[in-house]
């Protein structure tokens, strides 16, 4: 694992401890107790100072050294090697710091022993120079003094260094500060696996405000302290609770490197006083009880507390009202802590999707969250990439930058907050729900001034996963089968056993047909098998048309005869309230070795492989658009629409009620068929929607994947224990997590089913600009908006040179610009050249053609005029996407169909629906990365 030179410098950190904490350097080197009351540390001392070296004296390089020790950087070299030495050089006093404890480790560990619990240290610390560390611990345990007076105290110590050098100290100091404060009392073991003792270390080190300056930031691998958390949900488990008190969220955060308020907790009214003053004024005073998660609710938060007095009353009215709200309540004390305002608030925190598993949301915080509702999701745990891009996706994002004069927030120290939230939420499967709202958000970085963290010890089981490499062995046999079964085929015309057989056969499927049926010997011309067991061996699918109460044994059978799929297509299961059924079936296929598809489904048509596997209405037009429906209505409405328009397709696929095979295994399968260029999806859920976004996010790089997403469904009663849960219980999870993964949204079937027609024949744009050329002001107006609304940007102002190019073929009463507008009477001519010069220049990536009805040019003429000037361009190597609105009599039907068959997207009557399409193509390039 690697981080950067400064947060590499925070392990090392540790280091300086270890020569702080043995007995000679104690007394020597630390500053007194009275370092710890301000509240940023000693000023660090100029680059080049004298520095006390472990025995004491100044070092060799500096005046008054000792002539005949060798320099700093030749005993850093020697004992701690490159990286120390560039600590050296690079970072001033800070570094010579650093190195020097290097230096002091090496020398009084022998490694001869271990910290209790390596395992643990390993996995909180996670880089590679743990071995210093283990060195450490095994030499200051045998170097441990007896109780250290407290103003030579190692937390001491560890206060002066957390004031040098802001993050980057910090982090250091909170690597090891556990350690100095264990030995200051006398203890035997260090522990780099706790928190900073009471977080004295973090809290002295960062400015009264909070937030700190965010001027060094760790990298994508940094250290928690996992073990530290794990204990504090055991502590929860242990005592029944489904929630942290807020001290325990608040070691939560400090574990994890999130900045919190400075707080006490005060069990008493004079307790709390003196808390406050020492704190500093103004404090916030909050109740603490793990039976009361709404403190607002409970009358147990007060704000702007600006005197002892204030406080003492302040502490009695929220235990008197906290004893109202609940009197059955466990009442830990009372939360004093720092005040903290300004900046912007905003809601940081994460929560447990039914589908989507870990989720780390942000938005704009405060009272406000749940009324503004202005927040984005991502999978957790979530990349920095995928954090700043948070800050973008909120609606309200602007406000994050400057505006009044003021400056932005710091996008890097929020990312960063981001990030350890869903690294949190993902580390920890028992945390349900976190909080931090308000997030105090500024130039100088970010402070969770409010914490909750929601429990649940009984997650749901996960999905069993499968292999990419087990998906497609199986999707292959599924969509290009050499032999296929028909459990309860029939002879009788009209029933479904009957239709699929004749569906088979009729559609041209090369390979093995086998009707089982208990009964009869031959159905349409094939020998019947009379049992499962009677099949030969190398039967790729088993199609099933047999009532729900046979399909149980008949999946077991299909697992004896090792054929790997069944396809259920009866129905009376889970969708009619059989839902113990479903859950047999679903058993018996897992213990047999049998992968489901359905049941309650209509079958499925693999084109290329000329199988029609279904007993609806046959279709085999083959093209590069997969589709797939939950619904077999919507399944049948996808069968209309590809005949009514003449969409070639690979593949029609229904899912039913998804026992088993799910949408991301359909992906997997079409990313790598060649015969497949764009993959349509209608889904009213998904069982494993995380599978689903890592193959749409895969897939999506190549091919457009196009979802519409049935229903909206909120997630229970466990939404109402956190805003982030209750913000999640929409539609909006899915359309986050979607996009994110480059997923093509329609808001309805028929653009679903326009978007697949269309995508795989619009070429890539290569940039943003887009030009209008209407025959009709109106229609321009109309498709100006339209492009407005679907995030689609025009070419404005157009250039100067442009737009007199566009005059010179449009009459003097048109209007250049963009729109462009020719008017209506306008021949043919002033259409193709105006076309053609937005083929030819390169500014212009993509058109939008507004057509008008006249005599003077008709529809089909329009039609024609275009295929020939755009088939002229593609000629030379010039295919930008083109869609067009007709406006007309019905000639203009015609002209459209016409304009499709040649790679020409139009329609009539509408000027939203070319604009819609034009911006999905758009979408997708984007988020696969095509533009420019």
């Amino acid at each position: 694992m690697t981080m950067s030179v400064v947060a590499g410098g925070a392990a090392l950190g540790s280091a300086v401890l270890a020569s702080a904490l043995t007995r000679d350097s104690l007394a020597k080197r630390a500053p007194a107790a009275s370092d710890l009351e301000t509240s940023t540390g000693p000023a660090d001392p100029p680059a080049g100072a004298d520095t006390p070296t472990a025995s004491g004296q100044p070092d060799a390089s500096g005046a008054g050294g000792d002539p005949r020790r060798p320099s700093m950087e030749e005993r850093v070299v020697k004992a701690g090697g490159d990286f120390a030495a560039k600590m050296t050089k690079e970072t001033g006093t800070v570094g010579r710091r650093v190195a020097l404890g290097y230096e002091t480790v090496t020398t009084i560990a022998d490694g001869d022993g271990a910290l209790d619990g390596t395992s643990d240290v390993v996995e909180d610390i996670a880089q590679k120079r743990i071995e210093s560390a283990v060195k450490q611990g095994a030499g200051i345990e045998k170097a441990a003094p007896d109780p250290a007076p407290p103003s030579t105290s190692g937390a001491s110590a560890a206060a002066r260094f957390c004031g040098s050098r802001g993050a980057a100290a910090r982090a250091a100091a909170r690597f090891c500060g556990q350690c100095g404060a264990n030995l200051a009392r006398g203890s035997a073991r260090p522990s780099h696996r706790t928190r900073p003792l009471n977080g004295i270390l973090d809290r002295r080190a960062r400015p009264r405000r909070g937030p700190s300056t965010g001027e060094v930031l760790m990298t994508a691998e940094t250290s928690y302290h996992r073990t530290e958390v794990r204990k504090i949900l055991q502590q929860a488990r242990n005592a029944a609770r489904t929630s942290l008190t807020a001290p325990e969220g608040r070691l939560v955060c400090e574990a994890y490197g999130i900045t919190t308020p400075r707080e006490v907790l005060a069990t008493s009214a004079d307790a709390a006083a003196t808390a406050a003053a020492s704190i500093g004024f103004p404090v916030v005073l909050k109740i603490v009880s793990p039976e009361i998660l709404h403190k607002t609710e409970a009358g147990g938060v007060r704000v702007g507390i600006g005197s002892a007095e204030a406080a003492r009353r302040a502490y009695d009215e929220i235990i008197a009202s906290a004893r109202k709200y609940d009197s059955k309540a466990r009442i830990d004390g009372v939360q004093v802590q720092q005040m903290v305002a300004g900046g912007r608030e905003v809601i940081v925190g994460a929560t447990t999707d039914p589908s989507f598993g870990k989720l780390v949301a942000f938005g704009l915080g405060g009272v406000l969250v749940e009324v503004l509702r202005d927040v984005t999701f991502r999978l957790a745990p979530a990349t920095t990439a995928d954090a700043l891009g948070m800050l973008d996706s909120i609606r309200g994002g602007h406000v994050l930058g400057q505006f009044r004069g003021g400056p932005g927030v710091n996008r890097d120290a929020l990312a960063d907050l981001i990030r350890r939230v869903s690294d949190l939420a993902a580390d920890h499967p028992e945390i349900a729900a976190v909080d931090l709202n308000p997030v105090f958000v500024d130039e100088r970085g970010a402070t969770a001034a409010d914490v909750r963290v929601v429990l649940d010890f009984d997650p749901a089981p996960a999905r069993q996963r499968f292999s990419g490499d087990e998906i497609l062995r199986l999707m292959r046999r599924v969509m290009k089968p050499k032999a296929v079964a028909v459990i309860g085929a029939s002879a009788e015309h009209g029933k479904i056993g009957n239709s699929i057989m004749r569906n088979l056969i009729g559609g041209g499927f090369p390979g093995a047909i086998h009707p089982v049926n208990p009964k009869g010997d031959e159905i349409e011309g094939r020998t019947v098998a009379h049992s499962i067991d009677e099949l030969p061996d190398g039967v790729d699918v088993a199609l099933f048309a047999i009532p729900a109460p046979l399909v149980n044994d008949a999946i077991a059978a299909c697992g004896r005869k090792g054929i790997p799929a069944a396809i259920l297509i009866p129905s009376g299961f889970s969708e009619t309230g059989n839902v113990e059924l479903q859950a047999k079936i679903t058993e018996t296929a897992k213990r047999s070795g049998v992968r489901l598809m359905g049941p309650n489904i209509y079958g499925y048509y693999s084109t290329h492989a000329n199988l029609c596997a279904t007993f609806c209405t046959p279709y085999d037009f083959k093209g590069p658009v997969a589709l797939s429906s939950q619904s077999g209505g919507i399944g049948m409405a996808i069968l209309g629409f590809a005949r009514s328009a003449g969409v070639g397709v690979s593949a029609i696929v229904g899912l039913g009620n998804k026992a088993d095979i799910d949408e991301d295994e359909l992906l997997t399968y079409f990313e790598q068929d060649d015969n497949t260029q764009c993959v349509a999806m209608h889904m009213e859920d998904l069982k494993d929607g995380r599978a689903f976004a890592e193959a749409a996010r895969r897939v999506s790089k190549k091919k457009p994947v196009v979802v519409l997403k049935a229903g909206r469904t909120a997630y229970g009663a466990k939404a109402a224990s956190s805003h982030t849960a209750a913000l999640a219980g929409d539609d909006k999870v899915y359309d986050d997590i979607l996009r994110s993964a480059g997923v093509v949204r329609a808001p309805g079937l028929n653009e679903m089913l326009e978007f697949a027609r269309a995508l795989p024949m619009l070429p890539t744009p290569k940039g943003e600009n887009v030009v209008i050329i209407t025959g009709a002001g109106g229609s321009g107006v109309l498709l100006s908006d339209a492009c407005a609304d679907n995030g689609l940007r025009l070419l404005t102002p157009m250039p100067a040179d442009l737009d007199a190019a566009f005059r010179k073929f449009i009459p003097p009463f048109g209007a250049a610009g963009n729109p462009v507008d020719i008017t209506g009477g306008e021949p043919p001519s002033t259409y193709r050249n105006t076309v053609a010069l937005g083929l030819t220049d390169e500014r212009i990536h993509a058109l939008v053609l507004g057509y008008w009805h006249t005599i003077v040019t008709p529809p089909m003429v329009f039609a024609n005029m275009l295929i020939g000037v755009v088939e002229e361009h593609r000629a030379k190597g010039i295919d930008k996407p083109i869609v067009a609105s007709l406006a007309g009599d019905v000639e203009v039907e015609e002209a459209c169909k016409l304009l499709f068959e040649h790679r020409i997207v139009a329609y009539p009557y509408t000027t939203e629906k070319p604009v819609q399409v034009l911006a999905a193509k758009y979408r997708w390039a984007r988020a696969a990365g095509r533009l420019g």
